[in-house]
């Protein structure tokens, strides 16, 4: 169940392993949290706007005999992103830790330059301590992951901190306070607060010096791409599909109930959604006492996103552009509260921009036309609260604009649509509009994720609120543990 990343993974590892797949997801178009929003005649990719752990993609479709290569036409982000503070600095994370130092040290200075360094080679031995022992285990547990990662990992986890906050490990990686708001963001790639999540997080600035890559016509496309494979090899989509229970024999899975009322017998059924959908009861009471303790996971950050056509003067855009709050805080303070922070931290990605190799000047759009810009600030998970309401969504967007202004950035809009928390509890039910699943509010609660199989024999899960973690490569992790433990199990 489920065309999201999770599902469509799971899909590719069975058909191509000669399994019978029948994928059933209630959107009308594969993908999940990966969607476009049409604005203004315009397709507005409205979820993840990139492409990072490229081998993980690589290595699902070489199952299904293919590549990503082969399948879409993908080009590599020279600047990451571009980063810019309320005192009027600006800085450009480029492909390379030698680009990004070099920018570092041309902004803030030798000291600086000299603490991106050390924190590069930390970031990276941490990635290769974690990379098999966590983020390509099924089930890593806190005693195997010593055994896994040998005395060499282990020493890299210890320098990481792992006890620890992201922001608290940061502030003694960096002594000027901008950089160490920078990588303090990476927690939000998770949902989570930097105030409370593991230091270990911060092995995202090396996933994403492993290289960025845009898609040509859009992210939708490698949804598309992966539906592609997993047809031709004989799986079967029904989209537009929802499903309303998991049905059991009272000891395992007997199939689901499609909210048409018909019903569809299997032995195995993957919940590759929102674990909070589950948990709502939304898949009936057999799904939802399979999860056990995971039901009562509290929940990650939500967001409003505009979707924007406007032509944008002033500020030179990149295609990922991060305009930062003064008060770090102060901002999650607010989140924590329940509340719309009044001066949020604003990212933007600007779609319609070549891949910038010049960091000081903007990567020109393609033509003159207005372009396609999407627009987010973090919001608290209260969808499901009609929270926060239309009127404070439009105060915000009013703090958003003034603020981009500030920075130089004069949007004359075309057109533009907005989702906030209710808008994604609409799109993904259970969650109060959460979008990374479960919240990592200490070392301990990336090792709470629920694994792929459940207490319910013949219900698996996969997607981004199960192990291990949200983001496109890693929902795609959890579809292909899904299926190995299905084919482990079904032998």
């Amino acid at each position: 169940m489920g065309a999201g990343m999770g599902g469509l993974a799971a899909a590719i590892r069975l058909a191509a392993a000669g399994r019978r797949v029948v994928v059933f997801d209630r959107a009308a178009a594969p993908g999940g949290k990966l969607r476009a929003v049409a604005v203004a005649g315009r397709a507005i990719d409205a979820g993840p706007t990139v492409v990072t752990m490229r081998h993980v993609f690589d290595d699902l479709l070489r199952a299904a005999g293919t590549s990503l290569a082969a399948e879409l036409r993908l080009a590599p982000l020279d600047v990451i992103a571009r980063h810019h503070w309320q005192d009027g600095t600006r800085l450009d994370l480029r492909q390379t830790a030698e680009a990004s130092e070099a920018a570092i040290l041309a902004a803030f200075g030798p000291r600086a330059a000299h603490e991106f360094g050390v924190f590069c080679r930390r970031s990276r031995a941490l990635y290769d301590a974690l990379d098999a022992a966590f983020m390509r285990n099924p089930a890593p547990g806190l005693l195997g992951l010593g055994r896994r990662t040998g005395l060499t990992g282990l020493l890299a986890l210890g320098r990481a901190s792992p006890f620890a906050s992201l922001w608290s490990v940061l502030g003694r990686r960096f002594t000027d306070p901008r950089l160490r708001q920078l990588f303090a963001r990476y927690a939000t790639y998770s949902g989570a607060s930097p105030f409370a999540a593991p230091a270990t997080l911060m092995l995202i600035a090396h996933a994403e010096q492993r290289g960025v890559w845009t898609i040509e016509g859009g992210m939708t496309m490698l949804a598309s791409a992966l539906m592609r494979a997993a047809r031709c090899h004989g799986a079967r989509f029904h989209l537009g599909a929802p499903v309303a229970e998991v049905l059991t024999d009272g000891a395992r899975v007997r199939g689901v109930r499609l909210a048409d009322g018909s019903e569809v017998a299997g032995r195995t059924v993957i919940a590759a959604g929102e674990i909070g959908a589950i948990a709502a009861g939304r898949l009936g009471a057999a799904a939802r006492a399979a999860l056990g303790r995971a039901a009562a996971a509290p929940r990650s950050l939500s967001a409003v996103t505009w979707q924007v056509v406007a032509h944008a003067r002033g500020f030179p855009l990149s295609h990922h552009n991060v305009f930062f709050s003064r008060d770090y805080p102060a901002e999650f303070a607010a989140l924590a509260a329940g509340t719309l922070p009044p001066d949020p931290t604003i990212y933007v990605c600007a779609q319609d921009r070549t891949p910038d190799r010049t960091p000081d000047r903007a990567a020109r759009p393609p033509d003159p036309a207005a372009e396609r810009l999407l627009v987010l600030v973090n919001a608290p998970p209260l969808g499901d609260r009609a929270a926060p309401d239309d009127a404070a969504t439009d105060a915000c967007w009013a703090r958003v604009r003034a603020r981009l202004a500030a920075a130089g950035l004069t949007l004359d809009i075309v057109g533009s649509s907005v989702t906030g928390p209710p808008g994604f509890e609409r799109l993904f039910p259970g969650a109060g509009g959460a979008l990374y699943g479960r919240d990592l509010a200490g070392w301990r609660d990336p090792f709470a994720r629920p694994r792929a199989r459940t207490a319910l024999p013949g219900f698996y899960l996969a997607g981004g609120s199960a192990h291990p973690g949200p983001g496109l490569p890693m929902a795609a992790l959890s579809g292909s543990f899904a299926a190995a433990a299905i084919m482990a199990d079904t032998e």
